[in-house]
């Protein structure tokens, strides 16, 4: 939905599974994507509500957050009103 990823297959490793993403680039071979920082760690899980889930870079990136409906933007969580843990930030 966001414009960063171009596709992705699942893989099948008879343990957890494997996501291969293959990221957007323009024709200059440039990502789409500048910057990822993880956010919650095993050690030390980040869980907001509704109201604190955070702005990445003053609103130009995206949060990702999973949550009881799945993995999703921060975007999609404001609009459906639910918090959940956040795992990283991107832009």
């Amino acid at each position: 939905d966001e414009g960063y990823i171009k596709s992705f297959t699942e893989i099948e490793d008879d343990k957890q599974g494997i996501i291969r993403i293959y990221l957007k680039y323009d024709k200059d071979k440039r990502s789409a994507i500048t910057g990822l920082k993880r956010i919650s760690t095993p050690g030390y899980r980040q869980y907001v509500s509704v109201n604190d889930i955070p702005r990445i870079m003053n609103g130009l990136g995206i949060a990702v957050l999973s949550t009881s409906k799945g993995v999703i933007t921060d975007k999609r969580a404001k609009k459906e009103n639910i918090g959940g843990e956040v795992l990283c930030g991107i832009w």
